[in-house]
This record gives C-alpha cells, structure tokens and sequence, in this order.
C-alpha cells in the first residue's frame, strides 16, 4: 500500500478523501489509443474502501474505455494501476475478477438457457470431484451459495432454478448484481445498470447499490442518470473527450455544475485551477 500513500496527493487524486478507507483501485496516467484514436489519455483516478464513486460523460467520453483497461478486457497503451495495495498488470479479466474485481456490463454477460445458479458460477463451478472432463459438480453448495449471496445485496428471485431467458429485465439485471456479491468483490464496477429497465425494477437495483453502501463495499457506477448520481454516490469523476475534467465531492457540487463539466462549458484548465 506505501506506492499508493505516497502517490495520493496533488494533481494525482485531487479531493482525495480519507472519510473512507485505504484506496482499493489507483491508476496513473492511464491511457488507451486504437490506432490514431486517442481513447483515453493520461488519466489519474482513485477509490477507496467504502466509497462510491460515479463516472459521468458523454458517449465517446472514455468511460467504458477506462473500464475495460481496469478489468484487462484491453490492454492498455500505457499507464500504471494499483488494486488492494498491488501494482497490477492482470492478463485478462478473469485474472482480475479473481484478484476480487467484479463488472456488472451493459450487456449483463448471462446465459439464457442456463438457470441462475449456473449463471454466477459460470467458469467458476464448484467441484466435487475434479475427474477433468469427467468431473462432479457440487451443485448443492452452489446453490447454497447463490442463495447466500441474493441475501447479501437484498436481491428477490423467486424461484432460482427458472433459466434466465425466463425472467424479466429487471431480474437478470439483479442476477448480474447478484454475481458480484456471491464471490465477495473487493470492487464492483456497474456500467449502467439501470439503463434499460422500468421504474419499479431501477429502484430495486438502486437498493441493491445501498444494501452494498450499508455494507461499506466500494463501487464505481456509470450512469447518465443525474438523479441516481446524486442519491447513490459519494462523489462524481468527469470524463470529457477522454480525459478526466472534474472531480467532485456530491456535497460540493450541484447537477448544473456536473452537466458544465460534461458538455464543455466549464474546462480542464478550470478544473486544474480548482484542484
């Protein structure tokens, strides 16, 4: 952790806040290029344990870029990332979902014909008997341990053996939500959860996101939505034409302010200023 505490000051973490506890997730000076495109350019960022942390930005911004270089779904162009007090450079993201980085993505990653127990152990079974292709799996103990982890975050499904291709928008977006707390995350990442989903099944989604703020486990949603922002997240990281341009405590700052941010009318040079 002693790379991270030294680090965390100034330009690299401005409005670092030590309400919360030790940072979980640091990055430095990540960028991303796709050829001449410049996807994400020289980024600092940092969340610590406890904290919720909103990314907002137009499409294009850079924010899904950013995930993906955090969960090695790509490889970076350059830039350092730290994870739980470790220099990190995963291989890909089943490397970080087992170092305790867990993505809820836009397109939820289920199977639909498999039921939900199947689904959060998906290329994570339990096994009784490691015979190879031959094996035994503990479908007992998966179960027991999907029900504890539907408890953990509140989640209702009222009959997991239903496959999800069964299930509404809102249920599989809780299944999604489920996988994270099953395998106990040190780090959730949602990508706009509530996207596509009716009132009733975001508020059940936005209980979820307390139940794990009740639990002091951190969180990085993406979201467009300013009201969620503003009830859910401690603070708000601005992404604009791929470079962060603000970082602001939700208590310190207003809707108006974060929409300046993200259409340009308030700049970096701005920002640079105020840090």
């Amino acid at each position: 952790m002693s790379d991270i505490q030294t680090n965390i000051s100034g330009r690299d973490a401005p409005h670092a806040d030590t309400t919360f506890g030790e940072v979980i997730l640091r990055t430095e000076g990540l960028t991303k290029h796709y050829g001449g495109v410049h996807a994400l350019i020289d980024c600092n960022f940092e969340i610590r344990k406890g904290e919720h942390v909103a990314i907002m930005g137009d499409n294009g911004a850079g924010k899904s870029t950013f995930v993906r270089q955090i969960t090695a779904v790509e490889k970076r162009t350059s830039g350092k990332v730290w994870f739980n007090g470790q220099y990190v450079d995963f291989d890909g993201p089943l490397e970080a979902r087992e170092a305790g980085i867990e993505t809820v993505f836009q397109t939820l990653a289920l199977a639909d014909h498999l039921d939900v127990p199947d689904n959060l152990f998906l290329g994570r079974e339990k096994v009784l008997f490691n015979l190879g292709p031959f094996s035994i799996l503990d479908y007992k103990g998966m179960r027991e341990a999907t029900l504890a982890g539907l408890k953990k975050t509140g989640v209702k499904i009222p009959n997991i053996s239903n496959t999800i291709q069964n299930m509404s928008g809102g249920q599989r977006q809780c299944v999604a939500i489920a996988r994270t707390a099953t395998f106990h995350s040190k780090l959730t990442i949602m990508d706009e959860p509530t996207a596509a989903l009716g009132v009733q099944e975001t508020a059940q989604v936005e209980n979820i996101i307390r139940t794990l703020k009740e639990q002091s486990e951190p969180l990085i949603l993406i979201s467009h939505n300013m009201r969620q922002v503003m009830d859910l997240c401690d603070r708000i990281v601005v992404w604009r034409r791929g470079r962060i341009c603000a970082n602001l405590r939700k208590e310190e700052t207003d809707g108006q302010d974060v929409v300046a941010y993200i259409t340009g009318a308030k700049t970096q040079a701005e920002y640079a200023d105020a840090a």
